[in-house]
């Protein structure tokens, strides 16, 4: 009839396993307990008897990975060696528990996954290299589809990956062409091709914020930007803000619903920390290609993301500190008042820009 099986397992073995490989092993069986598509549950008892042997590719991009870890940890300190690798590519294997903690506390545990963010980041600098060097746009569009295919195959192509790539080039869409009839329609079929493929992302909830943060930052940001810069803000400035506020308003009553743990200053955290992300990105994915290829260079260059790391590390600690957070009850109801909050939020701040653009003009009819 379909559906998935979650394997629980833990201990020596599991940890090593690739893509890809088949393994045997015994368990128990358990009834799933999660309202998606899973249709039973493993717990393996011990190590897997049986593995079968890894696709080459998959086997390269293992080698990688270690390759990466095992630089970052030579480069960098104990704490930004950890986080480097969850912030390029999502393994947070080697993310120690306080920093862990400190992101969760702080709304910046999106950042040690692999989101749109990531995809976004990466394909534009791809991009702006291309259009750099002159050369054609075609060619460099399919430069980019290559780096996203070996990104994902880095990252495990796992479903919240692949999710996270079709977002990402959904996100870099709508920054290039910078208009909402091109970019929402590439949404809608994005979000339509992905529940095609895997129908289980219907109630997941990844799916869903990565869904409505990519909403936000098309139909919300751009109009949000362009007020804060008619007020005086600066356009850098005003693009963080406007996109840490728009993701942070859609994404917040799932996060409620889920959670029931809601960050006060996460929007503030964010657009501080919004500036380090881009280049730890990019000088991470650089250092990961050359980690397996030339280790020397591949230390310099990560040398290079240890001020960000610093700045993104002692951001979080310090905003963990002050526990600047408000609990609720999780569940269906609290999610549909913080709903309702929101969309008020929205249709307040339209319609002040709507007031504000009418003024002029009423001024104007005055005088003639």
């Amino acid at each position: 009839m379909g559906g998935r099986v979650v394997v629980l397992a833990h201990g020596g073995g599991w940890g090593e396993l690739l893509p890809g490989q088949e393994v045997g092993f015994r368990a128990t069986v358990d009834r799933p307990r999660r309202a998606d598509l899973t249709v039973v549950v493993l717990r393996a008892q011990g190590p897997p008897g049986v593995v079968g042997p890894a696709p080459w590719w998959q086997r390269v991009a293992g080698a990688v990975r270690s390759d990466f870890a095992e630089s970052a940890s030579r480069a960098l300190s104990s704490d930004a060696a950890g986080l480097l690798p969850g912030l390029v590519i999502g393994d947070t294997s080697r993310l120690a528990e306080h920093v862990r903690a400190d992101f969760r506390e702080t709304g910046l545990a999106h950042l040690t996954a692999v989101s749109g963010a990531n995809i976004t980041i990466l394909l534009g600098a791809v991009l702006l290299s291309m259009r750099a060097l002159t050369i054609d746009p075609r060619i460099g569009a399919v430069v980019a589809g290559v780096v996203l295919f070996m990104f994902v195959i880095l990252a495990r192509p796992s479903p919240s990956v692949l999710r996270a790539a079709v977002m990402g080039a959904v996100a870099l869409l709508a920054l290039c062409v910078g208009r909402r009839k091109s970019a929402l329609p590439a949404l809608c079929a994005a979000i339509i091709g992905l529940l095609a493929w895997s129908p289980a992302l219907a109630v997941d909830a990844g799916f869903a914020l990565s869904v409505l943060a990519t909403g936000g930052l098309i139909l919300l940001a751009p109009g949000w930007s362009n007020r804060l810069q008619a007020h005086g803000c600066w356009r850098a400035p005003a693009d963080a803000l406007a996109v840490s506020a728009a993701a942070f308003v859609v994404t917040t009553p799932v996060v409620i619903g889920l959670t029931g743990h809601l960050s006060l200053i996460a929007v503030l955290v964010n657009v501080l920390v919004a500036p380090v992300i881009a280049p730890i990105t990019v000088l991470g994915a650089l250092g990961a290609v050359l980690s397996c290829t030339w280790a020397p260079l591949a230390h310099l260059v990560l040398h290079l993301t240890a001020p960000p790391l610093w700045w993104l590390l002692t951001i979080s600690h310090h905003a963990a500190a002050l526990d600047a957070s408000l609990t609720f009850p999780s569940g269906l109801g609290p999610a549909l008042i913080a709903a309702t909050v929101c969309a008020a939020v929205i249709l307040g701040v339209r319609r002040r820009g709507r007031s504000n653009r009418d003024e002029p003009l009423r001024h104007t009819g005055s005088r003639r």
